[in-house]
């Protein structure tokens, strides 16, 4: 077991000081034997995985946290008879057919020689509405097995539910593990995730397979906006890494830069964090990333467009002209321009239409003046035909999410918690669990929720405050659907919104939503419709 502390033997610990190293002279304490023994887990702090309470401890063999030996031999007891089960004769399973059938040289994973047509490859990504820009690119695959992923990280997928991938993943997937560069754009709730991580995954594992070492450093590492998505992709890395040589470290503000360091200096082969406390980690402490070969960004349009493009370069020039996988819902012509000039040979991917539109979301889109607002609010939360929880409604300040959560918990009586960058870590990641479990139904939260956060129960948004940007606007209604499940959207408009009448118009016409009669009139709408849907801009008088 490792982790805060560092086994002497299979009785003692001995406390971990800031500069990482275990010394004697610090205070010794026992390991816990039973997990009575041990005290229940606080709000933020590490669960055993056995019974809940304070994960004190890191289980050397699986990489989980554990609050006692008592704990750790139950988790070591299963894992052996699940490992004897892998042994036992089973009934065959037949797999799902793939009709791209690859002819591979030493087991090696890049992909040669598609047996279809370049016609029937096109034919392909016509049916899985995917669009691809460069040269020699592999085919869409129809099975995970395809790709010669390790056998552990196909049983994990298939463990995790995954069973067929979606279209962002069957055609992602082969370009990343030939070692290209990419730039992907796909809907909101798509798979995105899942299509960075096997590569990175199955790459880091099998070179940590092949070159054993003492001294493990970061091979991989991927840069997301916020710490909630940050806690997400580090979770999905370690289902997709259990039980292979693969282990991650999480670097975001709002925790313990001790315990980081500590957990990269034992080492791990990806690191997942926010740019601003990774530079500050880089500056601070020696850590050394001349083995990194995979940099992933996450929701790169954010990550390129605002404040964090300094920061995104200054970790960009630190590494070794590494393999970039950028992806987002939505990638403006900046983005591709500045992703052309990080990385050579680019292929951009673009599964389902070019808004990023989810088309299971339905949009509806309802005219009301600003202080109408929140009596329209409370009408759909107390109505039994539209409330359907678990809900996320947008705002477009802190103080807004603040206040109005209030106002919902009292005049509805439905339980309401504000979400924004001004909460503790904690606090958001409690607010986050209560919602996520149904113990809360609503959250009413900042653009920081509208960002790649996959909140796999919510079924319905409401965007109360428009956001500054239709890009803006595609993600948050994307958290009413994931993987294509069906979600409803409800949107608030009146004049104050009129910046993006006109991408709007557009978006809700394609998606089949009704228009309100004062948002098709508007004079900022500025498109007349014609029989054939063509949109023409009209002059207007000053």
């Amino acid at each position: 077991m490792e982790d805060k502390h560092e086994v002497n033997d299979h009785k003692t610990l001995f406390p971990v000081t800031h500069s990482g190293e275990a010394t004697v002279s610090d205070a010794v304490s026992l390991v816990k034997e039973k997990c009575w023994d041990q005290r229940e887990a606080l709000s933020g702090e590490p669960c055993c995985v056995i019974c809940g309470r304070y994960g004190e401890y890191i289980c050397n063999e699986t990489d989980d946290d554990i609050c006692s030996i008592e704990c750790k031999s139950t988790l070591l007891g299963r894992l052996s008879n699940a490992q004897k089960r892998e042994k036992l004769p089973h009934q065959v399973r037949i797999p799902v057919v793939d009709e791209c059938v690859y002819v591979r040289d030493n087991d090696d994973d890049i992909l040669k020689a598609p047996s279809l047509s370049d016609n029937e490859v096109e034919v392909l990504r016509n049916k899985l509405e995917i669009q691809v820009k460069g040269a020699s690119v592999p085919p869409p695959i129809l099975s995970f097995s395809s790709c010669n992923l390790p056998q552990k990280v196909q049983k994990n997928l298939e463990a995790a539910g995954y069973e067929v991938p979606t279209p962002i993943q069957m055609q992602a997937i082969p370009i990343a593990l030939t070692g290209r560069n990419l730039l992907v754009s796909a809907a909101t709730g798509s798979g995105k995730t899942a299509s960075f991580l096997v590569p990175i995954v199955s790459r880091c594992s099998k070179f940590r397979l092949a070159n054993p070492t003492s001294q493990r450093k970061p091979l991989a590492m991927v840069l997301a906006p916020t710490r909630e998505l940050c806690v997400q992709v580090e979770e999905q890395a370690k289902v997709l890494g259990n039980g292979l040589p693969f282990k991650t470290a999480l670097v975001v503000g709002g925790e313990p830069m001790a315990g980081q360091i500590y957990r990269i200096h034992h080492g791990v082969e990806l690191i997942v964090g926010t740019p601003g406390r990774l530079i500050d980690l880089l500056t601070k402490h020696n850590v050394e990333l001349d083995e990194v070969s995979i940099l992933a960004l996450d929701e790169v349009d954010c990550m390129l467009e605002r404040g964090f493009r300094d920061q995104v370069m200054q970790v960009f020039l630190a590494l070794s002209q590494p393999q970039i996988l950028m992806y987002s819902a939505t990638v403006p012509r900046e983005v591709e321009n500045i992703g052309s000039l990080l990385a050579k040979d680019l292929v951009f991917v673009t599964a389902g239409k070019d808004s990023g539109t989810n088309k299971s979301v339905k949009q509806i889109a309802i005219w009301v003046e600003s202080k109408h607002k929140k009596r329209k609010l409370f009408e759909i939360l107390t109505s039994q035909q539209h409330f359907k929880p678990p809900v996320v409604v947008f705002v477009g300040s802190r103080l807004g999410a603040d206040l109005l959560s209030e106002a919902i918990t009292v005049t509805t009586g439905i339980k309401a918690l504000p979400f924004h960058g001004e909460k503790p870590m904690k606090e958001r990641r409690n607010t986050l669990r209560l919602f996520l479990t149904g113990e809360v139904s609503i959250i009413v939260a900042t653009g920081v929720l509208g960002r790649g956060v996959d909140l796999l129960r919510v079924r319905q948004v409401i965007v109360f405050d428009m956001p500054n940007s239709i890009k803006e606007y595609i993600h948050q209604i994307g958290r009413a659907s994931r993987l294509g499940e069906e979600g409803t959207a409800f949107l608030f408009l009146n004049e104050e919104d009129k910046n993006l009448f006109q991408d709007l118009v557009g978006m809700l016409k394609s998606s089949g939503a009704v228009i309100p009669r004062e948002l098709a009139n508007s004079r900022y709408t500025n498109i007349s419709y014609t029989t054939r849907g063509e949109q023409r801009k009209r002059k207007w008088g000053s």
